[in-house]
């Protein structure tokens, strides 16, 4: 059993969802990020998403766009962001899910980054980019080292397709709210609920929801049939408006304090 399988299993038996946030590594400097890191874990976060950032990242809208720039011009790099999660793992026992494009995976070699992930101390790995059917390699490579693979799957998709991602992902599924790019949204769609409904007569892994989820009743009313749910866009805005406040870090472990309340099982 996986560390990710571990915290699904802990919060069924409590009761809960599992809280997920998104953040950018580098977003403005590595350093912050481990100090935002360490802060959402003691605001309760059950997961952590950790951003790889991309000069093109096509599946995200312009919040996290440009905290993909700002890392990006401060150097950041794949590289950097192992070693970087390396020396944060004696700092936090959450398990971490890298969040990337395949492009910067490819170019670091696949089998070489399943095993500097996991090494690093990554539990899991989403490629937003990479659908299934051409990820038969990265897979291969991750489940040599028992990196739990995540993929997505959308309003649009068919129990066909459903069942495709099932048999792949390891961890969890990721279920996109929308269609379209990332995003705080004011309204969440109504056909959550039943697109759930579809994916649990199909698998029993847990399933998340990210995409749009920007207030603490969002989350209140995911968690009425989710399994987690995933707060980026919201996130990384909130930090966006405070990057040259020193209070940044503690400020949003306080913001995320809000979404970890309403984050309990509904029913």
């Amino acid at each position: 059993m996986s560390r990710i399988d571990e915290v699904f299993k802990k919060l069924k038996a409590e009761g809960r969802v599992a809280l997920m946030p998104f953040i950018t590594a580098g977003d403005p400097s590595l350093d912050v990020t481990g100090k935002i890191i360490r802060e959402m874990e003691r605001a309760g976060a059950d997961i952590i998403e950790l951003g790889i950032p991309f000069s093109d990242p096509l599946a995200d809208g312009p919040t996290i766009q440009r905290s993909s720039q700002r890392a990006l011009a401060g150097g950041v790099s794949l590289s950097k962001i192992l070693l970087f999660l390396k020396e944060q793992r004696s700092h936090i026992s959450m398990p971490v899910v890298l969040m990337g494009y395949y492009n910067p995976i490819f170019r670091y070699g696949l089998e070489r980054f399943a095993r500097d992930a996991k090494d690093a101390g990554a539990d899991g790995l989403i490629v937003p980019d990479l659908p299934p059917e051409e990820a038969e390699d990265l897979i291969r490579e991750a489940r040599r080292v028992d990196l739990d693979t995540v993929f997505l799957l959308a309003p649009t998709s068919t129990r066909e397709r459903i069942e495709r991602v099932a048999s792949v992902s390891r961890g969890f599924l990721y279920y996109v709210s929308l269609t379209g790019v990332t995003g705080a949204r004011s309204r969440l769609s109504d056909d959550i609920g039943p697109s759930i409904a579809k994916i649990r007569e199909v698998t029993s892994q847990p399933v998340c929801v990210g995409f749009g989820i920007s207030k603490p009743e969002h989350v209140r009313a995911v968690s009425g049939f989710a399994d987690g749910v995933i707060v980026g866009s919201a996130l990384v805005g909130f930090m966006e408006e405070r990057l040259n406040d020193p209070g940044c870090p503690a400020q949003a472990g306080d913001f995320l304090l809000e979404f970890r309340k309403a984050a309990k099982r509904q029913g």
